[in-house]
């Protein structure tokens, strides 16, 4: 009599020639499912593939994946997205056979209950919003070593910006950092806020090739220190500060403002919150560059926010609290609170490139990753990494820098055009 182990090894065949791959599929038994050569997808554990047959959900494919119960040999994730195969999915669903199916359910069913898989966890303060204290520190607080694994050396955690489609990601995130004080034409002694300063490359940057004095904010405990003592090391602590805060609590006046890759954690319900204090803390004619991810945007605002299943498993596992607007709104947004948009930027395909670099270089180090931050969460972020990549590469996921002024009567003192930037 078969076991419920054989009984799912001959649905697994089953589904997978409905499907026609251009992958193999690899069973726990060692046993090859379709091309002889090339990556396969390997199922190690037939208990939790039985759980995703009776629960199918992207959380639970993302618990296999995190504890290896599925992993990819001979290949990666982008292998597996470029060998699509040519059966439409309502296609390949109806060749099985349903009855087939039903017919294994309860013996699927006692399989599944052998194991509950593993999940991650979003966060401790799961009603937080995605720029509270305890969200922040859920994702950058990791360990400054592990971000050193995959960054460059400046340790920029936001898009590079890329003059060619090369694989120096140190080059790329200097032209990034370069093309920012370009476009907020900083010059000797002003100064610069930058909102969500991360490991505070930015900054430095800013204050050696532009003279600026620069003060820089974030919530990462993990960040604010490492940052603190690079401005240190450079000598620079007469000229940049740090301060670990909330940018509802900033006060001053600032020439030039930049926010990179910080938007994304305010959440849409405080964005004229956000909006309110910049403009508060910008001299007049001041500018502001405002670098963001984004989504297209829907017919309506309420279909935008509800989002796909790919984007809220990204909220939930990664970026707890977080939500991404549309340039649209971003635009909007801008005027409402009195800025004046000069000039809109998108850098999509910037960023599917920077995050191919960094899952190629995490995967190349997984063993000191898994060692720093544990395997499930090291095989997370190789996940997520390699998702938010063909997000971008397929259009499913923007970037954007925008540039805007505090709007006031007169010139703007802006250039004519923008041939200073690109020359």
């Amino acid at each position: 009599m078969p076991t419920a182990e054989d009984k799912l090894a001959g649905l697994v065949r089953h589904v997978v020639a409905a499907f026609e791959p251009k992958v193999a599929v690899r069973l726990w038994t060692g046993e090859r499912i379709g091309p002889a050569t090339g990556p396969a997808i390997t199922l190690n554990d037939p208990a939790a593939i039985a759980r995703l047959a009776i629960r199918p959900s992207i959380a639970t494919a993302v618990g296999l994946w995190m504890t290896g119960a599925v992993d990819i040999a001979d290949g990666t994730i982008f292998d597996l997205a470029a060998a699509r195969s040519d059966v439409k999915t309502k296609a390949a669903l109806k060749r099985i056979d349903k009855l087939r199916v039903a017919r294994a359910l309860p013996a699927l069913y006692a399989l599944s209950r052998k194991t509950r898989g593993a999940g991650p966890a979003a966060t401790s303060d799961a009603g937080a919003s995605g720029s509270s204290k305890s969200a922040i520190q859920f994702h950058y607080d990791v360990s400054n070593d592990f971000y050193r694994l995959f960054l460059d050396s400046r340790m920029l955690y936001s898009c590079g910006y890329f003059d060619g489609w090369h694989d120096d990601i140190d080059k790329a995130q200097f032209d990034k950092l370069d093309m920012i004080c370009r476009k907020l034409r900083l010059k000797d002694g002003e100064r610069l806020l930058d909102i969500g300063c991360g490991w505070g490359a930015l900054l430095i940057h800013a204050a050696e090739h532009y003279g600026v004095t620069g003060h820089g904010v974030t919530l990462s405990q993990a960040q604010f220190d490492l940052a603190r003592e690079r401005v240190a090391a450079k000598g620079l602590s007469d000229r940049i500060t740090i301060e670990l805060k909330p940018f509802q609590e900033l006060s001053g006046l600032f020439d030039k403002v930049s926010s990179i890759g910080m938007f994304e954690h305010v959440g849409w319900d405080n964005h004229d919150t956000y909006f309110e204090a910049v403009r508060k803390l910008l001299k007049p004619n001041g500018l502001y560059l405002h670098h963001a991810i984004t989504r297209p945007a829907k017919q309506t605002d309420k279909k935008f926010r509800k989002g796909t299943r790919e984007y809220q498993a990204i909220i939930r596992y990664i970026f707890p609290g977080a939500e991404l607007d549309h340039i649209g709104h971003t635009a909007q947004f801008l005027e409402k609170h009195r800025f004046e948009v000069h000039d809109v930027e998108d850098w999509r395909e910037h960023y599917a490139r920077t995050c191919r670099l960094w899952h190629d270089r995490l995967l190349a180090r997984m063993d000191e990753a898994s060692a720093l931050a544990g395997r499930e969460r090291a095989r997370l972020w190789l996940l997520y990494l390699a998702g938010v990549s063909l997000g971008f590469e397929r259009g499913g996921l923007l970037i954007y820098q925008t540039l805007a002024s505090k709007r006031s009567k007169g010139p703007s003192g802006l250039p004519p055009t923008r041939r200073d930037l690109y020359a």
